[in-house]
């Protein structure tokens, strides 16, 4: 690879973070490290074929990706390494569900389960060595976390700075004297700044996410080469997509909100720019729990910065639907998500090991029902974390509750049938939108919440962070009707429906329908409009009735429509449809299928 044959993007990019003279410097010794990390990079070879079929696809995805969400040690067995025992149980039950892994952070790392990383190049041999991750990646296209926002205070890169070696000096932020701090967006409730004794005296150095976490700086380039250097290394070792880790926070400018300033986006393009060089078949995926306006700012012009970007809003959007039985306020916010971009998408999920961010649906929805949620998870055994707002006092951040007990009460008397049918409700709704799901182990195989963890811990997320032991998981799943088979199999029809119909392109469109207070309905269509799926989803207790043309719909003539999930045939004719509580139906044309 010459100088020359590098994308003049990544000097652009360079250009608008640093001076001319710092950027030049960085773009030859960026130049270097991709000279160096050309040919380490899968699955192109020597005469770079594949990279150049690759450069002439618009995108890399289809209907057929879904990517279940999973921490390395998610499931265990006496005397194996966790990350083995993941890949057997994943390779047995999900190879005709799911086609990727989030396998969450799997570095050696010293608190927040994973996010405080010690080693970005190694793997805790707590939960395995490199060959047990490169097993996963034979069946699963493969995501891996890069928390580049901050390390562990006992990396070595932070261990050389107290230290007051000369090279880590400035690789994070030191605060000298007493900055007015105050516009500085605060994630969580605990002290931004943190002293530390170094060996030339004390300092005061940024954490915005905990006092063992401590922020890179970037505005020194050597942290971005060696930033760059890690995500090379982990395309390297199979990851086809990038999880940036709280990426919104990564630049700070003193006297500024410290979040979404335009270094930071110019950060992320300069890494979209520099793996389109190299490996055009990585996807960066930013997670940015802000208001959706906000978050959609990722995608940059759609071509240059993330091409999927964390749909935050979704959980608790979905969430309030189901807890009112209207589909109101979700259907106006649907319709703007129809992007018109065939190279960025959304990530679609209700539950992940964090919360449910709240964030992301102020100014979607009011704060009486944000603070309805908020009550309903604390009814539900759930609890609430709070952050700092600007003017010193304290507001709901996120729900700590399993999504299958934010929508049904665990201590309640309602039959178990009615709540894995609101809880797969919720989920027909996520599934059925533009983008590409991602399904939580712990949604996918219906665990509930485990408090005895928080108290073990001491930290409300552990609630939704259960790890299970794979033998009892694989009996619960084979025991006749109980919760876990239960939520499985339905889940997995919807999975089975979804992945074999083009409709469910990340790239097709949506038309949003309105069918009534109590109905959400989604007309997809497949990247080429050729094909059609009609979404039809009661979010209330009550039958539904749906009338509309649905032949018209659908754009066919057929008298017999079919639903994609139970296979069944209807006859609608001019005449309504009648909808179960909670109920979906995906139709097409019977004569296509």
């Amino acid at each position: 690879m010459q100088m020359d044959k590098i994308d003049i993007s990544i000097l652009e990019h360079l250009n608008t973070i640093y001076n001319e003279e710092t950027s030049q410097e960085a773009f030859i010794r960026l130049s270097s490290l991709l000279e160096r990390n050309a040919f380490l990079i899968p699955p192109w070879g020597a005469d770079r074929k594949w990279h150049q079929q690759y450069r002439s696809r618009p995108n890399g995805l289809s209907e057929r990706d879904a990517i279940l969400i999973t921490y390395g040690d998610q499931v265990k067995e006496p005397g194996k390494h966790p990350l083995h025992s993941l890949a057997k149980f994943c390779e047995r039950h999900l190879t005709d569900l799911v086609n990727g892994l989030h396998i969450l952070p799997f570095s050696p790392s010293s608190s927040d389960d994973g996010f405080a990383v010690i080693d970005y190049r190694a793997v805790d041999p707590a939960l395995g060595d490199w060959e047990d991750v490169t097993r996963l990646g034979q069946h699963f296209k493969l995501m891996f976390d890069a928390v580049v926002n901050h390390v562990s205070t006992q990396n070595v890169w932070f261990q050389s700075f107290l230290r007051t070696e000369p090279k880590f000096r400035d690789y994070f932020i030191v605060i000298e004297g007493n900055p007015d701090l105050s516009q500085v967006v605060r994630p969580r409730a605990l002290p931004l700044l943190t002293r530390f004794e170094t060996s030339s005296g004390s300092r005061q150095v940024w954490t915005t996410f905990s006092a063992d976490q401590v922020d890179l700086n970037y505005q020194n380039p050597d942290v971005l080469l060696a930033i760059l250097g890690v995500l090379l290394f982990y395309v390297a070792q199979g990851a086809e997509f990038i999880r940036l880790d709280a990426i919104a926070y990564l630049w700070k400018e003193i006297g500024t909100s410290c979040i979404h300033l335009p270094q930071t986006h110019h950060i992320i393009q300069l890494m979209r720019a520099v793996l389109d060089v190299v490996a055009p078949h990585v996807m960066l995926i930013t997670e940015t729990n802000v208001p959706h306006a906000e978050n959609v700012s990722y995608f940059g012009d759609g071509t240059n910065e993330a091409q999927m970007v964390y749909n935050f809003a979704l959980p608790p959007l979905v969430l309030h639907t189901l807890q009112t039985g209207s589909a109101r306020v979700l259907s106006d916010w649907a319709v703007s998500l129809s992007l018109s971009l065939r190279q960025a998408t959304f990530f679609n999920f209700l539950a992940s090991h964090d919360g449910i961010g709240l964030n992301p649906v102020r100014g979607i929805l009011s704060q009486q029902d944000i603070d309805s949620l908020a009550e309903q998870t604390i009814t539900h055994g759930g609890l609430v974390s709070y952050k700092h707002d600007r003017d010193g006092s304290q507001s709901p951040y996120e729900l700590n509750i399993n999504y299958f007990d934010a929508l049904s009460n665990p201590y309640g008397s309602e039959p178990i049938e009615i709540q894995v049918d609101r809880f797969i409700a919720a989920q027909a709704i996520m599934l059925s939108l533009p983008g590409v799901p991602g399904i939580y182990f712990h949604s996918l195989f219906g665990s509930r919440g485990w408090l005895e963890g928080v108290r073990q811990s001491g930290q409300n997320r552990t609630i939704n962070r259960q790890k299970l032991e794979l033998a009892n998981l694989e009996n619960e799943l084979d025991q006749s009707r109980s919760l876990r088979q239960r939520v499985f199999h339905a889940y997995a029809r919807l999975l089975k429906a979804r992945t074999a119909h083009p409709a469910f392109h990340p790239f097709g469109d949506q038309r949003i329908l309105d069918c009534g207070e109590a109905t959400f309905a989604v007309l997809r269509l497949s990247p080429s409009g050729s094909e059609r799926v009609l979404c039809l989803q009661n979010v209330s207790s009550q039958a539904q009735s749906v009338a509309m043309d649905f032949h018209q719909a659908l754009g066919v003539k057929s008298e017999r429509l079919l639903d994609l999930i139970s296979r069944h045939h209807l006859h609608p004719g001019e005449q309504a449809l009648t909808l179960s509580p909670y109920q979906t139906l995906w139709l097409v044309s019977d004569d296509r299928h």
